[in-house]
């Protein structure tokens, strides 16, 4: 995955994962789906300010919404964190090897 140079903050993954919070809600969502209410209660942030928080990692392609009657549900986005996850293999795949090619030349 190529990350534009000039990506909107708000449309980076990275940027979207640099929160603590964000990355709260995620570790909630990696449970099941949700909604804002059931989110909000069990964060120490509002409700209005969980919803900021999920249009931000909506935006970023981290979590998709669905309409549920009145409520939006919440949900990771798969293909979201497997760009990240692609990203990160695609850079660091290259160092790890080399570093593992070198730890098992080197004499302990």
């Amino acid at each position: 995955m190529r990350v534009p140079e000039a990506a909107e903050p708000s449309r980076d993954p990275f940027a979207a994962l640099g929160d603590p919070m964000r990355r709260e809600i995620l570790t909630l969502l990696a449970a099941g789906d949700r909604s804002v209410q059931e989110i909000a209660t069990t964060l120490p942030i509002s409700r209005p300010a969980v919803s900021r928080h999920l249009r931000l990692l909506r935006e970023a392609g981290l979590v998709t919404e669905r309409p549920e009657g009145t409520r939006r549900i919440y949900r990771l986005h798969g293909d979201g964190a497997q760009a990240v996850r692609g990203y990160l293999e695609h850079i660091w795949g290259s160092a790890a090897a080399r570093f593992t090619l070198l730890a098992e030349n080197t004499p302990h």
